[in-house]
């Protein structure tokens, strides 16, 4: 079993940079690929970026590439997502999760295997 803890999250202008952590405890001796997904009021999970276990692969959704950035430091069992320019329209609920296979890049929610509780970003405009 794998714990996630999502901080980071609040209040920012339109324009603004904010920088998201998921830190992992418990089965973190296992290897996990990493994603970040987020939920506005109505509607559903969206995907927003994803990494593989070493950190060579990367994918980020059409909506935030060039403004986010996803990463992670294992040493520290975390992941990041650099989040800059940010628009009104990224204000949701942000959400990581991990995948058992640690090669893959997977788009899809319903394939990861552990979630966080998600932090809340909101960017006024």
């Amino acid at each position: 079993q794998v714990q996630l803890i999502e901080s980071g999250g609040g209040l920012v202008q339109a324009g603004g940079s904010l920088r998201l952590s998921c830190a992992a405890s418990g089965r973190t001796g296992s290897r996990y690929s990493m994603g970040w997904f987020r939920q506005a009021p109505k509607k559903e999970r969206e995907f927003v970026a994803a990494i593989s276990w070493s950190g060579g692969s990367t994918y980020s959704a059409d909506s935030v590439k060039g403004r986010f950035t996803i990463s992670r430091d294992n040493a520290k069992n975390t992941v990041y997502l650099q989040m800059n320019s940010l628009k009104p329209e990224d204000t949701a609920v942000y959400y990581c999760a991990a995948h058992d296979n640690p090669y893959i890049i997977e788009r899809r929610p319903h394939e990861y295997d552990y979630w966080g509780q998600g932090t809340q970003v909101t960017v006024s405009s």
